[in-house]
């Protein structure tokens, strides 16, 4: 079953940025990517410790986790979307922290664009709101979130353009 459908009200937060690594290499490096080397927590919002339960390589829909946050708090992950090298969804359900009391879940999508000879990078977090938290969630969550996203896509970037020099100094 789908969390989010066209007639629910939902509360989107989107960033992006540009690479000069190429679509190709920032996907493989972005999708399975570690977690906790980029999540590290910002403001209110605690890091990721890595991710338990996870029942594959997490590169074809379907495929699930348990991401284990740095407050001891967790949540259920389902890829949902995977179409190399181009975009990525899943969607975040039973919250145990904060979070729980504000959304039912949330989709997340990666999509990576070309951009010259590297990458436009775009991450949506889209929030479905619990009865009555739409507002709180718009002007408190939303912004705060979106600096919580910045930092986690540019540290994605980078590792990315990491592998990649690292790549061409091995060659």
């Amino acid at each position: 079953m789908t969390l989010i459908n066209s007639s629910d009200v939902t509360v989107p937060v989107t960033v992006q940025i540009r690479t000069p690594t190429p679509p190709q290499e920032v996907f493989d490096v972005i999708v399975p990517i570690d977690l906790s080397l980029v999540f590290t927590g910002w403001g209110p919002f605690p890091g990721v410790r890595g991710a338990k339960n996870q029942t594959g390589a997490w590169d074809a829909a379907g495929q699930s986790r348990n991401p284990d946050l740095s407050d001891g708090s967790t949540a259920a992950e389902r890829l949902t979307e995977y179409t190399a090298p181009h975009s990525f969804a899943y969607e975040l359900t039973d919250f145990t922290g904060t979070m729980r009391h504000l959304v039912s879940g949330v989709r997340g999508e990666w999509t990576f664009t070309p951009d010259g000879e590297g990458t436009l990078i775009r991450w949506t977090y889209e929030f479905k709101p619990l009865p009555g938290r739409g507002l709180l969630l718009r002007r408190a969550v939303g912004p705060l979130w979106r600096r919580y996203m910045l930092d986690g896509v540019n540290k994605s970037a980078r590792e990315a353009e990491r592998q990649r020099e690292q790549g061409q100094r091995q060659r």
